[in-house]
């Protein structure tokens, strides 16, 4: 490579500056003829990542931990000289509301599937019937089916209704705010179809596929998350700051991409037109589509759902809080009158978080029925996450202060069949858009690890691109 090239990455969350990240650093140390360019359309970094430091609490408005066994996280923040401030969570036991009652998460289960038989058979969660039922994943045939399917299917094939809208389903939703009946299993959890179809069941698969031991009497159970001392916002801080100085351009809004016989014109909100070799697009489905709409076979993002989500993170006094419970917090089943969909006890789960004598709590409302709740004014939620608290914590007082975060569109539903669409999508912009590709949440995954393992992948792809001499 004699030619300089200039890489252009649009959107400034985690995926994008991971990318900026990464070509920067291989820029550096290969002395390659590369400009990196990021442009983002807000006047900060970061995307969904944001943390508030307000009366000695540290506040996450979105993302509050990242999950552990994934590693692109952990590393990303050593990298950046953060390594030493990654911090576990203070306490493992999570909770199911199942009409109107706190019940344990079963242990020994993985995202909802028992690999115990004791915790199981001793759980309240579950009538008689709705346990026998889940056992006759034990001896049930596996069924092969051709494409995808949803995740709501496959699950109550395997384990029946009452494990799937008690456990599984709440779990899942707080992961993605969708439908469970809607979400594809191929782009979601493809590895339990396989476990189905190599062990006949996905009980049996994860006991032998798992590392799942009891804790020893007095153990805690082992940390599942890691979050940053002073919040996720300082990996952001912290990535930017690495930057090459003037690389980075902010409050400036893409609206259209064009092809052009040597590479693209990137045309902006404020009239400017930046020329580029290669563009990541680290931006959501819609956004993509929208600047890339000329070309047909982006029109399938059109028809991708997002749902919107709100939370509200209360500060009380720890005298406020009557019942006090030791987890990490609770998910709501789907069959509950509550409108909250999950609370997270930050205070127990991320006790540097939270001053002492002090209680944060977080609830989260937004179901895909109930998109209209994000829309009330910051005091009406505030009043129906007390009201869903009061009926299981005795939470009569009124918080020090509260802070309400509206995200909107910010879920991309994983419906079935995205994975082709995706796949098809992405083979037409290989052929038609030589250097351009996709990262980010709306595709390959929404965890903070997988947009970081998306922004490295985008990295590959155009050096790759630039090496074969495509661009």
């Amino acid at each position: 490579m004699t030619e300089q090239k200039k890489v252009l990455i649009v959107g400034g969350g985690i995926s994008g500056l991971t990318a900026a990240y990464y070509l920067q650093k291989e820029q550096k140390q290969k002395n390659l003829p590369l400009d990196v360019q990021l442009i983002e359309a807000s006047g900060q970094l970061g995307g969904k990542i944001k943390t508030e430091k307000r009366d000695g609490f540290t506040i996450e408005r979105g993302p509050d931990s990242f999950l552990a066994r994934k590693e692109s996280a952990a590393r990303l923040a050593e990298e950046v000289g953060l390594g030493d401030q990654l911090v576990p969570n203070g306490t493992g036991q999570s909770y199911i509301l199942v009409n109107g009652k706190l019940h344990k998460m079963p242990s020994g289960s993985f995202m909802g599937i028992p690999t115990r038989i004791r915790p199981f058979l001793f759980s309240g969660l579950f009538t008689p019937a709705g346990k026998i039922r889940a056992s006759l994943d034990l001896m049930k045939p596996k069924k092969q089916v051709e494409g995808d399917q949803a995740l709501g299917l496959f699950f109550r094939r395997r384990l029946g209704s009452q494990v799937v809208e008690n456990l599984i389903e709440p779990l899942l939703s707080g992961i993605y705010a969708g439908d469970i009946d809607k979400l594809s299993l191929e782009a979601t959890f493809p590895d339990f179809y396989r476990l189905e179809q190599e062990y006949g069941s996905l009980i049996k698969g994860l006991r032998k596929t798992r590392s799942i031991s009891k804790p020893k009497k007095g153990e805690k159970k082992p940390s599942m998350f890691r979050t940053l001392e002073h919040g996720l916002e300082s990996l952001v801080d912290a990535v930017e700051d690495k930057l090459a100085p003037g690389s980075v351009r902010k409050n400036t809004k893409v609206d259209h991409i064009e092809r052009k016989p040597q590479g693209y014109h990137v045309l902006l909100s404020d009239g400017t037109v930046e020329e580029a070799d290669a563009v990541i697009l680290a931006v959501p489905h819609f956004q993509a589509q929208r600047m890339l709409s000329q070309f047909d076979f982006m029109d399938p993002f059109k028809e991708v759902n997002a749902t919107s989500v709100a939370n509200v993170a209360m500060a009380f006094d720890a005298s406020a809080i009557k019942k006090d419970i030791d987890g990490t917090g609770f998910v709501v089943s789907r069959n509950s009158s509550f409108r909250i969909t999950a609370c997270t006890w930050t205070h127990k789960k991320w006790p540097h978080s939270t001053p002492a004598g002090k209680v944060m709590l977080r609830c989260y409302v937004g179901k895909p029925d109930d998109q209209d709740v994000v829309n009330l004014p910051d005091e009406d939620i505030v009043e129906i996450a007390l009201n869903d608290l009061n009926k299981t914590m005795n939470i009569t007082d009124k918080p020090d202060f509260s802070i309400v975060t509206r995200w909107y569109d910010a879920m991309p539903q994983y419906q079935v069949g995205h994975k082709d669409r995706l796949s098809e999508i992405t083979e037409q912009m290989d052929k038609q858009l030589p250097g351009v590709c996709l990262a980010g949440g709306s595709y390959r995954g929404i965890g903070l690890p997988d947009c970081i393992d998306q922004g490295e992948a985008a990295v590959e792809k155009v050096l790759t691109s630039i090496k074969n001499n495509r661009i």
